[in-house]
């Protein structure tokens, strides 16, 4: 395949129709259903399905079958076919549902509100991971105009994985048989170390979710009269907190939520932090005086990609500022994310969390974690020689640099179902989440140019995997 060639012809698509059709898919506030149970009855999902089947209809891909699946009490699922020349399988995936709103965004930006400034398509979802449909489809389609052969490809895009995909093991039994046996699965939900060459996810964190309740009265009672007799239910969850974290270092304490490193992640994000240096920790919007932890980028990196590490996302019970009084409240809830390494089993990691935080409650309160999401992480297999060749010389000849190995802190639950489905196939792991990209918080853009250099590294991996099964038949 001409590369520079397929580059001209996904850049075109990119700018005469791809960017286009993301500035609308932008505007459906399609969230995932953890954060709109009532997805069914809004209709936003579904919205998002078909604004990117219909367009994918009309893409000129010879023998392209687009269906919509539909699972009864799940959200819907677009399953495509494009059958090949070369006797194997490519499976790629990505997700269109969104997470929510939050808050914080700049002035003239917003979720549900398309603005492209500098390059970046700002809004909900357009980097996570809506792109990953249009991008699939055009990679494939510069393949088809070169008239190169190439495999038969299997598209998923999932509707569920903002709520930790648990539609998808049922689409993926339902759907076996249509799949078969990937040899190499290509997943474009995953992040960039910087937006100048291609990156590779070798690991993904899993994730032990829920939310800490802590009650000690039955109603509220002025601070004045219980203060010094009632605990504050707040100081008792700072307490079983403790039980998890070092509030000095963040250090996560339990054995059962730390793993070993592999010698070759090491070496791996060696490099990484070698290539980016100070960019690894500069990347963050941080207020003026503030740093990260860690003592240098490697020391950062390990933490981000294999250490665990605690965060409180919500609380209840606590009323707004303009609306708090003298009262001692009768309870606090903390919403957490538990971000484990990837080779920890995230279900027992969850019963973990919960035997440590009920066990032994202080003062006797009341104290219950309703757990909400298990994920397992993923550790990559090890990379064959021939998709690291077609790696590095893809990155090359679009970025003119090196494709880089790295891990990300973040969770993909679908790696971890492909990776036993499929123990033996091959993983690209990447996307488009690179610096300041801020997915799931607010001002998330979408770098346009990056999204189609990217697409192009993509569809020169696709070829160079035909002529390695072509020429191993």
């Amino acid at each position: 395949m001409q590369i520079n060639r397929a580059a001209s012809t996904i850049d075109a698509m990119w700018n005469d129709s791809i960017t286009d059709e993301l500035v609308e898919y932008v505007r459906i506030p399609a969230k995932s259903p953890h954060f709109d149970a009532d997805w069914e009855r809004n209709g936003h999902i579904d919205a998002a399905v078909e604004h990117i089947v219909r367009w994918c209809r009309e893409q000129p891909i010879e023998g392209l079958q687009v269906d919509i699946v539909r699972l009864e009490g799940r959200t819907p699922l677009i399953f495509m076919e494009v059958p090949g020349q070369v006797d194997d399988t490519v499976l790629l995936y990505g997700h269109l549902d969104k997470q929510p709103e939050m808050t914080g965004w700049s002035e003239g930006l917003g979720p549900w509100r398309p603005v492209i400034r500098d390059g970046r398509l700002y809004g909900r979802g357009g980097a996570d991971d809506g792109y990953a449909a249009y991008a699939s489809l055009a990679a494939i389609g510069a393949l088809q105009e070169q008239g190169v052969a190439h495999a038969r490809f299997v598209v998923i895009i999932e509707a569920c994985e903002e709520s930790g995909s648990y539609d998808l093991p049922p689409y993926i039994e339902h759907l076996s048989d249509r799949i078969g046996s990937p040899s190499l699965v290509v997943c474009l939900d995953s992040g960039a170390g910087n937006y100048e060459q291609l990156w590779i996810t070798t690991s993904l964190r899993g994730m032990a979710a829920g939310t800490l309740h802590v009650d000690i009265l039955g109603e509220g009672v002025h601070s004045g009269y219980a203060s010094g007799v009632v605990p504050s239910s707040f100081r008792i969850a700072r307490q079983l907190l403790s039980r998890l974290e070092d509030e000095r270092t963040g250090e996560i304490l339990p054995d059962a939520l730390k793993a070993d490193i592999p010698v070759q992640r090491r070496e791996q994000l060696a490099e990484v932090a070698a290539e980016l240096g100070e960019e690894v920790h500069t990347a963050y919007p941080w207020v003026a005086g503030a740093g990260p932890m860690g003592d240098d980028p490697f020391d950062r990196l390990l933490r981000r990609n294999w250490g665990a590490a605690l965060s409180v996302t919500g609380a209840g019970g606590l009323p707004a500022l303009d609306a708090a009084g003298n009262v001692l409240r009768p309870g606090t809830a903390l919403k957490l994310s538990l971000r484990l390494p990837p080779t920890v089993d995230g279900e027992k990691a969850t019963a973990a969390v919960k035997h440590i935080l009920e066990s032994d409650p202080p003062h006797g309160a009341r104290i219950r974690f309703e757990p909400e999401a298990a994920a397992t992480g993923w550790n990559a297999p090890e990379v064959a020689g021939w998709l690291d060749a077609a790696c590095q010389k893809a990155s090359r000849a679009v970025f003119g640099k090196p494709a880089m190995y790295m891990g990300e802190g973040g969770t993909i639950p679908f790696m971890a179902m492909l990776g036993e489905s499929f123990p033996e196939a091959q993983f690209l792991i990447t996307g488009v989440l690179g610096p300041k990209s801020n997915a799931h918080g607010p001002n998330e853009f979408l770098h346009l140019s990056y999204g189609s250099r990217l697409t192009a590294a993509v569809a020169s991996v696709l070829a160079d995997h035909a002529m390695r099964e072509r020429g191993a038949t």
